[in-house]
């Protein structure tokens, strides 16, 4: 499998923005803890503000980044695994967004359109390239998931959140479709070729599609059918133990930015857990604690070694 591209340090790219996810997540799964474990509402609103910040300094950053250094910017683009990743610049938007309705709803929406307008004009930029053939087979990997089946899915839920759930239908549908048409060709992938070990940490990718479908389709009908819902949770928790089963050989690649990949389905899982265990179904009131607590362990380790990361690289260098 086609390792991930050669790193440069004083490139921010665009898989920087998944730590948004994560934060962003995470932030839901204690707001919804409030209600339900009486959990301190703030932290939920303290861990909004933190995505908050952290999506308006990526973004504020690879703006400039991409006006000053086009030709690293078009390079990204146009690589074959790293290309699909500026789709997490529409994805982080749409997640804020949503997040946003309930505190912030007029801002929230204009967030939610520009989200929009960066999910579609990229997607469909990224799939008639991918349509266009002329790519290896170790060129299929879980980053394809973003522009059609991220992007998509993301959409769906900040259109149900902002009460379009017509149009949140439509993107949930092709989110959907795209998930069932890329699963099975990145499972067959996976087993015929081993990831290098710096191509391993976007296999967390691979978490998040059904429990993405399972949070936008909460969003686009809050009242959707559980026994669907549970099916599409319990797929994303089994793949999670099977991550934790090979925990070792996917943590073979020395810290990077990379492992919030990861952070995308766990917090997702955790949201899902805790929405249901709300509706009262037993099986998420066992459950939804234990992916509570996973969902923060990695993610505040993420946090910490994010932090201990962007602290050596703030150090003076020693003079000479």
């Amino acid at each position: 499998m086609t390792a991930a591209p050669p790193k440069n340090p004083s490139y921010l790219a665009a898989s920087a923005f998944g730590t948004v996810l994560g934060l962003n997540g995470l932030s839901q799964a204690w707001r919804l803890a409030n209600p339900l474990w009486g959990m301190p509402a703030v932290i939920g609103q303290g861990l909004l503000a933190i995505a908050v910040a952290t999506w308006a300094l990526l973004l504020i950053f690879y703006a400039v980044q991409a006006w000053r250094r086009i030709d690293a910017t078009r390079a990204e683009f146009l690589h074959p695994v790293a290309g699909a990743t500026p789709a997490l610049v529409g994805i982080s938007t749409l997640l804020v967004a949503t997040t946003l309705h309930a505190d912030a709803p007029v801002a929230g929406a204009w967030i939610g359109a520009a989200g929009l307008a960066w999910h579609l004009g990229f997607a469909l930029w990224h799939a008639g390239g991918v349509w266009r053939g002329g790519r290896e087979p170790t060129h299929f990997v879980p980053t394809l998931y973003l522009p059609s089946v991220g992007g998509n899915l993301t959409s769906a839920g900040m259109l149900g959140a902002y009460g379009h759930a017509d149009w949140g239908y439509l993107f949930l549908g092709a989110g959907v479709f795209a998930w069932l048409a890329l699963e099975s060709l990145m499972l067959q992938q996976l087993w015929r070729a081993a990831p290098t070990v710096s191509a391993r940490p976007a296999t967390g990718i691979q978490f998040a599609p059904a429990v993405v479908t399972a949070v936008a389709w909460l969003q686009v009908d809050p009242n959707a059918t559980q026994g669907a819902v549970l099916m599409l949770w319990g797929w994303a928790v089994f793949q999670m133990l099977i991550g934790l089963r090979v925990l070792r050989w996917l943590m073979a690649e020395p810290w990077s930015t990379s492992y919030w990949s990861y952070t995308f389905g766990i917090a997702s899982s955790a949201v899902v857990g805790c929405k249901l265990a709300l509706a009262g179904v037993p099986a998420a009131r066992q459950l939804g604690i234990a992916t509570f607590v996973f969902a923060n362990v990695v993610i505040l380790t993420l946090m910490l070694a994010s932090t201990r990361d962007l602290l050596m690289r703030l150090r003076p260098a020693p003079a000479r």
